[in-house]
């Protein structure tokens, strides 16, 4: 296994309400020395969860919301932060409620993925909500998420749809699908 660099210097560039840039000196094992830059944790930082939320055998849930990063309304899947001393499946579920509507009999965590491991620390748990039934609690959303569903087999059409581009929900989707039928409860 490699060696790690060492950190010569840590320093907070900037900040706001949202984030934390981080510039980092370091010393590569062979001696070459960067600097570099990062999205820190806020904080502590409790992480954060993402849904895949069946609907039934062959569809999960999406929802559509406004996205100020590509200044567009977005399908992703349901996700948001989890609450300090917050269980990954009790956010998920509580998630779930907030953004779809629906809570989950069945929660199963499947992973952990990062967005942009060269720039950015925040991490993602990715859990599979299944048996889902009518539910919904007030979030922090300015307004209502609409709800759609795409079909599992349709995912590769999914990834062409102008209103559809984060890459994590679309590994989820593809994660979830895969080890569904692994399982032999999803023929492709």
């Amino acid at each position: 296994m490699r060696q790690k660099p060492t950190v010569l210097g840590r320093e907070v560039v900037a900040k706001s309400r949202l984030f934390t840039v981080e510039e980092l000196q370091l010393r590569f094992a062979n001696g070459v020395e960067r600097t570099y830059e990062r999205l820190a944790n806020r904080g502590s930082g409790y992480g954060a969860v993402m849904v895949v939320a069946l609907a039934d055998a062959e569809h999960a849930l999406l929802v559509e919301e406004y996205c100020a990063g590509t200044d567009d309304y977005q399908l992703s899947l349901p996700k948001g932060l989890i609450e300090p001393g917050e269980d990954v499946l009790v956010a998920a579920n509580r998630e779930l409620k907030e953004e779809a509507g629906f809570g989950a009999r069945q929660l199963e965590h499947l992973t952990e993925l990062s967005l942009s491991p060269g720039y950015m620390s925040q991490r993602i748990q990715v859990v599979l909500a299944r048996d889902l039934y009518e539910e919904r609690l007030p979030g922090d959303e300015p307004e209502p998420m609409r709800v759609d569903k795409v079909n599992l087999r349709e995912l590769s059409s999914l990834a062409q749809h102008p209103q559809f581009s984060e890459g994590r929900a679309l590994a989820a989707l593809y994660l979830a699908r895969d080890l569904l039928s692994q399982r032999g409860e999803f023929v492709l």
